[in-house]
């Protein structure tokens, strides 16, 4: 795990959400899918697209439906439990029709991670992101440290999550997790970022 290149992510998302961009791109590794579907997870980005050099088409970035769509495809699912399970040939007709073919390039050096931006009242939601833990030392973190740090206190040369909406992102056995997450699944792991 390169926490050099996590480096470059992070202060990439930071300059471009700043500079307003409502798209932009990163290199693709495994730890950079995980960590940004936890920021999706959590509301930083709207969107994660895999994909090639160039931007994806628009429809694959609007993963939020319209509440109207929602509540019918729930009145449909309680009415109909196993629209849900759809069976293998009906699944590949649905989806040939709907979803249009992705170009990601078979050269792994050439696919790009696409990311969504969110802004709200004109101002970027994603407005800090530094990392906890740097190349040259790692910091990893108990769930009793996780609880003290995510109540505001500082634990183990990491302070406390005091800004509104402040998260911290760790890797752990389970996956990329958020701080409170882990404390709640009592798990401990290695700091990789905070963001706010």
């Amino acid at each position: 795990m390169s926490l050099v290149n996590l480096a470059h992510v992070c202060s990439h998302l930071q300059n471009a959400s700043k500079a307003r961009l409502g798209l932009t791109s990163i290199p693709v590794s495994k730890l950079h899918v995980n960590l940004l579907i936890a920021l999706q997870r959590e509301g930083f980005v709207s969107s994660v697209t895999l994909g090639g050099t160039t931007p994806p088409k628009p429809f694959f970035l609007q993963s939020v439906s319209a509440p109207e769509d929602t509540d019918a495809l729930a009145q449909r699912l309680q009415s109909e439990p196993w629209a849900a399970y759809p069976r293998p040939e009906s699944a590949k007709s649905t989806q040939t029709a709907q979803i249009p073919e992705v170009s990601v390039p078979e050269n792994p050096a050439r696919r790009r991670l696409w990311l969504g931006l969110k802004y709200w009242n004109n101002e970027p939601v994603l407005r800090h992101m530094q990392l906890v833990s740097k190349p040259t030392r790692r910091i990893w973190l108990t769930s009793e440290d996780l609880g003290k740090i995510s109540r505001t206190r500082q634990s183990s040369f990491v302070r406390g999550l005091t800004h509104p909406g402040e998260c911290m992102f760790l890797t752990t056995d389970r996956g990329v997790l958020e701080a409170r997450e882990c404390v709640e699944r009592r798990v401990g792991g290695m700091a990789l970022c905070r963001t706010w």
